[in-house]
């Protein structure tokens, strides 16, 4: 039995070195420190607490939101050789009664429930009779109601520490902001908690915004460009993941649709088949995602503006958590503005949400580095510019935009305040459609005064209007547009206005889609025996019925491809192969290493 962290992370999870604070997490722990800990999507979360259970007597008992996730998380470590295991509804009562018995007798070193479950009276009674290391709360930003992802059932966790006041609690979570982690603190009772905020940076994902007109066939091309790979598209309703599913089904993409209108069997089928690869892309609501430990997603694509940038980071998270090079595409219009705010303005906490949804749109009207933007909203700083989103690798070209701005202020004045931007744009342009004329539109001084800026162009310059407080949404009167101070102070020449060409937002889709390439993951040298390596590896999972990812990652299969070990002591310094792993397919896949060199040699003579 290791009796090192590193012992640990070398025999069951196969990796020689710790991610950054991950030792300091896991050493808090084994002090029986309660711990709060803030990590990216594919930072390396659950070590912090499956390594201190396993070097720990007793068990670690780990509070995990959706069955899915359990399942996912305990196959993985089965695969690897921990003693883990999961009580949820799925199970017969006899099975939840030996997996129950194996707890009490101390033989399992975490078991996975839910946060129901944890609090119900039966199962507190059960936890007497265990052994309990530490307690571990996965997800734990869904216990505040500031957090972007509320869920009612976490608020019921602080009584774990009413019961059991002398044992450690570690609440983990992707993204917090600093209400949301003293409500996790508050609500959890933890104790003078030791709080470790790791990077927020995921500097292999790629960020780009994209205007929202024309956006099916931009993703269509994207799709195109990036086939076989794993991917998500984020829609805010049923109707649009329906509707985008079936577009790329009938254009021979494998696409299904996930929202809360499926049944609880109908999401469950479709989860499984994604994370088995038998989905390649998944079109769905904000409700996807959380259960997912899928490694090898390349791509998220968000089809509408999310509603704050906790949840936008969260979601384009779930690329590549492998490390390896992965891309994030959010589409962005006026229309996902208006409704957003439509929906906040019926919400509690609007003041809240509203300004949360301000730093999101700056986000998505980004003129400088948008990694340094996102980082900011997490109080992180960034050096340099990461040359790796769309900004920096095509910087905008932002003019004097005061006469224009000029223009659509004062057609809003003249036209009282009572339209909204299509109707304005109609007006700006001049048309001759029976609404302008019947109304009397025509005859303001500025009717057709932007008849030259056509009417995409005309939605980007209100948008970015909007965005910069010159003018607001007056949703008590119908979502008519209405100038703000700021706004008049334009109008009147005091003050002057600089926008981003709508000809340059334009470019970035074409520029987009002429640079949509695959993300390259591997060097063309190792790509052959990459691809063999991937086809063994299907092979195993099909056989085992199991997650192609179960067995290796890419990230694993990349440096087998690259080093070409040929001896098993060369193939045990992999980084995802630990004792058990190579145990059960380490000849299988040095077998295949050595088959292609000998190919390659015979091929070289």
């Amino acid at each position: 039995m290791p009796h090192t962290p590193h012992s640990v992370l070398q025999k069951y999870f196969g990796y020689s070195t710790f991610r950054p604070m991950q030792e300091d997490i896991i050493t808090s722990i084994l002090e029986k420190k309660d711990t709060l800990v803030l990590m990216p999507t594919g930072g390396g979360k659950s070590l912090c607490f499956q390594i201190p259970a396993i070097l720990k007597p007793g068990v670690c008992i780990v509070v995990s939101p959706l069955i899915s996730l359990m399942k996912d998380q305990v196959d993985s470590l089965q695969a690897n050789g921990v003693e883990a295991n999961y009580l949820n509804s799925t199970q017969t009562p006899d099975e939840q009664d030996v997996i129950e018995a194996k707890a009490i007798k101390g033989t399992l070193d975490l078991l996975y429930v839910s946060p129901e479950k944890l609090v119900s009276q039966g199962f507190l009674h059960f936890l007497d009779r265990v052994q309990i290391n530490m307690f571990a709360i996965d997800e734990a930003h869904c216990i505040s109601s500031w957090g972007h992802d509320f869920r009612p059932e976490y608020t019921q966790l602080g009584r774990i520490r009413e019961q059991f006041p002398d044992i450690p609690c570690i609440a983990l979570t992707a993204t917090a902001d600093k209400m949301t982690r003293q409500d996790i603190i508050m609500q959890l009772g933890l104790v003078q908690p030791k709080i470790c905020i790791s990077s927020f940076d995921r500097p292999n994902i790629s960020l780009s915004v994209l205007p929202g007109r024309g956006k099916l066939a931009t993703i269509k091309e994207f799709v195109a460009s990036h086939s076989e790979q794993s991917g998500i598209i984020y829609c805010l309703s049923r109707k649009s993941t329906e509707k985008v599913a079936l577009s790329l089904r009938n254009s021979g993409y494998n696409a299904e649709s996930y929202h809360a209108g499926m049944s609880a069997k109908q999401r469950e089928t479709t989860q499984q088949r994604f994370i088995f690869g038998g989905i390649d892309i998944i079109c769905a609501t904000v409700a996807f995602g959380m259960g997912i430990d899928k490694p090898d997603v390349r791509w998220v694509i968000h089809h509408n503006l999310p509603k704050n940038i906790e949840a936008y980071y969260q979601e384009i998270g779930r690329a590549g958590r492998d490390g390896l090079p992965s891309k994030a595409v959010l589409f962005y219009s006026f229309a996902d503005v208006m409704l957003l705010r439509d929906i906040i303005e019926s919400s509690g906490q609007k003041d809240v949400q509203m300004t949360k949804l301000e730093r999101m749109q700056h986000y998505a009207d980004a003129v400088t580095c948008r990694r340094k933007i996102l980082l900011t909203y997490f109080n992180e700083s960034l050096a340099a510019n990461c040359n790796n989103c769309d900004v920096c690798k095509n910087p905008p070209h932002v003019f004097d935009g005061t006469i224009i701005t000029q223009k659509a202020l004062s057609a809003i004045a003249r036209l009282k305040e009572s339209v909204g931007s299509q109707i304005l744009i109609d007006v700006l342009r001049g048309s001759s459609r029976h609404e302008i004329i019947s109304r009397g539109y025509h005859t303001i001084k500025t009717y057709g005064a932007g008849k030259d800026i056509t009417p995409p162009y005309w939605e980007q310059y209100i948008l970015q209007m909007l965005n910069t407080g010159l003018i607001h949404i007056a949703y008590d009167r119908g979502r008519t547009l209405s100038l703000t101070s700021l706004g008049r102070d334009v109008l009147l020449g005091k003050t002057q206005v600089s926008l981003v060409d709508a000809a340059h937002v334009a470019e970035r889709t074409k520029t987009h889609r002429s640079r949509s390439a695959r993300n390259t993951i591997i060097s063309p040298q190792a790509s052959q025996l990459f691809d063999e390596l991937r086809k063994l590896r299907k092979d195993i999972a099909q056989e085992e019925n199991k997650p192609a990812y179960i067995v290796f990652h890419d990230a694993t299969l990349k440096e087998l491809a690259e080093t070409q070990p040929t001896s098993a002591e060369q193939m045990m310094r992999v980084g995802g192969i630990g004792q058990k792993k190579f145990e059960q397919y380490g000849a299988l896949f040095l077998g295949k290493i050595l088959e292609y060199l000998e190919k390659k040699e015979v091929v070289s003579v």
